[in-house]
């Protein structure tokens, strides 16, 4: 995700005391309005653009949550069906992370508790929603390292239960699938490309599948969607957006032809991921780039399954509350359902 767009003209408190900011750090060198400001000094502000929760659910959800810390950095929000509740039932698990170009954005987002919530009921999995460290403070592979060890930890939970065995025994990790939206399906995608490589979950771990919603991808090369600035209006990212994204989350000096920003760049892209189910969307900027990484995926052999929706734009699914994305979410939640439980 990125550009979070609101029709209200709302200033934050950090914005009208921008003079005293601007004396004591320097001038701003990087900004996307409302979302992050980096100043000359490394000092980082990420004005409450969207309201955190706890991970209290309303009985009616039909699911529990709650969070676990990990460590300083990194901690995950599991949502748990009532579906799970039968002594013999285990359900496949969902290990999701959360959009934001990998400045921005939270397990505790308001709008991704309601959806991991909703998500959970509907296709019936334990989600495990992770918090991972953000850039610029921690630029890539940071996030990538942080969804690794997760799954690292996922797996010792399982062995030992580590005081959490009511829910981690509700776990089938021999069904696992790693999701994302926008950044988030960038990780995903990174991390299932490390695991798979490595082999090292091979024999505790069984990576079913892949769900990427709205990849963070891009490139040196403009894409006919990224050029169409009309669309953003109808979009939560914006080229200006993602630009400033790429630069304070790559390694310095790197290029947007990185392989991490960029995977086509690579002679064998996603050698040996499991199926890939992407879902797209008519007026992202990204649309282009990601129908191409379908391509090519499929060129080298990979089971990819492109959805396109229309009439809505990037992260419709929890920044856009119209009737047409109310239709376009039901939608992602049946084919979620379908692919998960083929």
């Amino acid at each position: 995700m990125a550009t979070i767009s609101f029709s209200h003209n709302h200033q934050s408190s950090d914005n009208r005391r921008g003079g005293s900011h601007h004396h004591r750090h320097g001038p701003v060198v990087e900004e996307i309005e409302g979302l992050i400001k980096v100043f000359n000094d490394g000092c980082v502000e990420r004005p409450p653009i969207v309201p955190t929760v706890s991970p209290t659910l309303h009985p009616s959800t039909k699911a529990t949550a709650f969070d676990i810390k990990l460590s300083n950095d990194t901690s995950v929000r599991v949502y748990v069906p009532d579906a799970a509740a039968s002594p013999s039932v285990t359900l496949p698990l969902l290990v999701y992370f959360h959009g934001g170009g990998f400045c921005v954005g939270s397990t505790a987002w308001s709008c991704y508790h309601d959806f991991l919530a909703s998500l959970a009921v509907k296709t019936r999995c334990v989600v495990v929603s992770v918090k991972y460290r953000l850039a610029p403070e921690h630029r890539l592979p940071a996030a990538y390292d942080d969804g690794v060890n997760v799954l690292s930890w996922l797996v010792k939970q399982q062995i030992s239960h580590g005081g959490y065995s009511s829910w981690v025994s509700k776990c089938n990790l021999s069904n696992v699938f790693l999701v994302g939206d926008s950044a988030g399906a960038n990780i995903a995608y990174q991390v299932a490309v490390r695991v798979t490589a490595s082999g090292k979950y091979v024999n505790s771990l069984n990576l079913k599948g892949i769900i990427l919603i709205h990849p963070f991808f891009g490139g040196e090369s403009r894409t006919s969607s990224e050029k169409q600035q009309h669309h953003s209006k109808s979009s939560a990212l914006t080229l200006s957006a993602s630009d400033t994204y790429w630069r304070l989350a790559l390694p310095r000096g790197a290029s947007r032809d990185h392989p991490w920003c960029n995977p086509l760049v690579m002679s064998s892209v996603g050698a040996k991921l499991p199926t890939t189910l992407v879902f797209m969307a008519e007026f992202d900027i990204l649309k282009d780039r990601n129908l191409e990484m379908c391509r090519v995926m499929r060129s080298h052999g990979k089971r990819v399954e492109g959805i396109v929706h229309g009439g809505v734009g990037h992260a419709f699914h929890i920044l856009d509350y119209s009737s047409v994305s109310r239709d376009r979410i039901h939608d992602m939640m049946c084919r979620l359902h379908n692919f998960i439980h083929p």
